[in-house]
C-alpha cells in the first residue's frame, strides 16, 4: 500500500434520493485522492439483501430519515477505516464486515457501506488520476467494455402502484452495433409503446419510478403485447432488431398458498408455467426473478430454459458470493444481477462479478428504482467488463446520467461495445 492511498478521513451525511427519500453520502480522503458517493435504494427489495436502515422518527421525514443512525456510526466508520487501504475494496469490506458480522450488515447498515466503500474507490482511482473505469480494469485485470443497455419500458409492480403484476417489460438492442445506436433504437421503442398506448386511449404523461410508462392493463400478456407493438411501430423487427427482457420480480407477487395473480391465488406451477409460456410466446431474451426468492422448486421449474434464454437472478441471490454458488449448483440460472447496495459493499459485489464471469454466467449491473444523479455505476459496468447495464428508462434525470456517462465514454475511449453476445448463454444470441 502507497502512503498515498492510506484513508486519513470519512464523512457521513444525509441526502436525498430520486424518489425524494432521505438516503446516505460519504466522502473518504486520502492524502492523494478524494472521493464522494451516495447509496440508492430500492422499493422492491429482497429479504435477504443488506438492510438499509432507517431512524423510524415520523418526526423527521415520515420515519424515513437516516440522520440519526448516521449519528451513530459515524465514529465507529472513522475508527474502521483510517489507515486502511482505499486501493483494496476487499481490505474495506473486511473492515466493515469486522465492525458488522451480521451478513445484512444490520447493525451499520448497507446503505452506509455502500456509500463509504464506493466513496473508498473513487478516491483511490481520483489518487491515481484515473477515471473509475479506468482504475477498475487496471486492478481487476478485466478488459473494459461499453455494456450492452437493458431498457425499461413499461413498469408495473412496486415501481407503478402494481399496475400490472409483474413489475418491468424492457428492451434489449440485440442488433445494435454501437452503445450510442443501441441507446437510441431504445429511445424510439420506447416513444413507438408510448404511441400504442395513446391509441389504445391510455394516459402516458406520468413516468413510474425508473421512467417507464405505466398503464392499468387487463392482463400482463397486454402490457407485453404492447411492447412488442411499439417496437414494431418504431419500425424495428422484435426478436431480430430488439427483443423483450422481463423482470417479474416474483417475490414481489407471492403471498400465502401461492402467487397473486390477475385477482386469484395460484400455485408456484401454475405461476412459473405462465412465465415459460410467455417465452414461447414472445420475442424473449432475458426473464428476471420469475419464481419468487426462496422459491426452489419454482427455480428448478425455470432452469430448462437456460438453454436458450438468459435466466436472470435478483432477490434470490442478492449480490452475494453464497447465493450465486448455490444456484450455480443447482444449475438453475445463468444470470446474476449485480447491485452494491444490495451486497451492502463494493468489495462483495466484485467478487460477484468476478465469480459470474469466471462460470461463464453473465452479470448485469444495476441501479435501483429510488437512485441518484452519479454515474459511478456506469464506470463499474464498464471497468469490470460486466456485458450489460440495467438502470431504467430514458426518462429521468438520474437515468439519463448513467446513459449518457456511457455515451461519452463511447466517443472518448476506444471501448468495445458488448452487444448481444453478453447476453446468457452465451453465443444464443448473435
Amino acid at each position: 500500500m502507497g502512503r498515498g492511498h492510506s484513508i486519513i478521513d470519512t464523512r457521513l451525511w444525509q441526502v436525498l434520493d430520486s424518489r425524494g427519500n432521505p438516503t446516505v453520502a460519504a466522502c473518504v480522503r486520502t492524502a492523494s485522492g478524494v472521493g464522494t458517493a451516495i447509496a440508492p435504494s430500492g422499493a422492491s427489495a429482497g429479504s435477504h439483501e443488506a438492510i438499509f436502515i432507517r431512524d423510524g422518527n415520523a418526526d423527521e421525514y415520515g420515519g424515513l430519515s437516516v440522520r440519526q443512525h448516521l449519528l451513530a456510526v459515524r465514529a465507529s466508520i472513522q475508527e474502521s477505516l483510517v489507515g486502511r487501504d482505499a486501493c483494496d475494496p476487499q481490505d474495506i469490506d473486511a473492515a466493515l464486515r469486522a465492525l458488522d458480522p451480521d451478513p445484512q450488515l444490520r447493525s451499520i447498515g448497507g446503505n452506509v457501506g455502500t456509500a463509504v466503500s464506493i466513496a473508498a474507490w473513487l478516491a483511490a482511482a481520483d489518487g491515481e488520476h484515473q477515471a473509475p473505469w479506468e482504475w477498475l480494469s487496471a486492478h481487476h485485470g478485466r478488459a473494459p467494455s461499453i455494456p450492452m443497455p437493458m431498457v425499461n419500458i413499461i413498469s408495473g409492480g412496486a415501481h407503478a402502484g402494481s399496475m400490472i403484476d409483474i413489475q418491468d417489460i424492457l428492451v434489449v438492442p440485440i442488433g445494435a452495433d454501437s452503445f450510442s445506436q443501441a441507446i437510441e433504437w431504445c429511445w424510439r421503442a420506447r416513444a413507438g409503446t408510448r404511441a400504442v398506448l395513446d391509441m389504445q386511449g391510455f394516459t402516458t404523461a406520468l413516468v413510474a419510478d425508473e421512467g417507464g410508462l405505466a398503464a392499468t392493463f387487463d392482463a400482463d400478456e397486454r402490457a407485453i403485447e404492447a411492447v412488442v407493438a411499439g417496437i414494431e411501430h418504431a419500425g424495428f423487427r422484435p426478436g431480430i432488431d430488439l427483443a423483450i427482457a422481463l423482470d417479474v420480480a416474483a417475490t414481489e407477487c407471492q403471498v400465502p398458498g401461492g402467487y397473486r395473480m390477475l385477482g386469484s391465488v395460484v400455485t408456484s406451477e401454475v405461476f412459473v408455467d405462465r412465465v415459460v409460456r410467455w417465452r414461447r410466446e414472445y420475442p424473449i431474451v432475458s426473464i428476471e426473478d420469475g419464481a419468487g426468492e426462496d422459491d426452489d422448486l419454482g427455480w428448478e421449474r425455470l432452469a430448462p430454459m437456460c438453454a436458450d434464454t438468459q435466466v436472470l437472478g435478483d432477490d434470490r441471490y442478492v449480490t452475494t458470493v453464497d447465493r450465486v454458488e448455490l444456484g450455480m449448483a443447482r444449475a438453475e440460472a445463468n444470470s446474476v444481477l449485480v447491485k452494491p447496495n444490495q451486497a451492502g459493499t463494493l468489495g462483495q459485489a466484485l467478487r460477484v462479478v468476478e465469480r459470474a464471469l469466471d462460470a461463464g454466467w453473465a452479470p448485469v449491473v444495476s441501479a435501483r428504482s429510488g437512485e441518484t444523479e452519479e454515474t459511478w455505476l456506469a464506470d463499474l459496468a464498464t471497468g469490470t467488463g460486466a456485458g450489460q447495464i440495467k438502470v431504467g428508462s430514458t426518462m429521468r434525470s438520474e437515468r439519463n446520467a448513467k446513459w449518457n456517462r456511457l455515451l461519452y465514454l463511447e466517443q472518448a475511449h476506444d471501448l468495445p461495445f458488448s452487444g448481444a453476445a453478453a447476453l446468457a448463454p452465451r453465443g444464443a444470441v448473435e
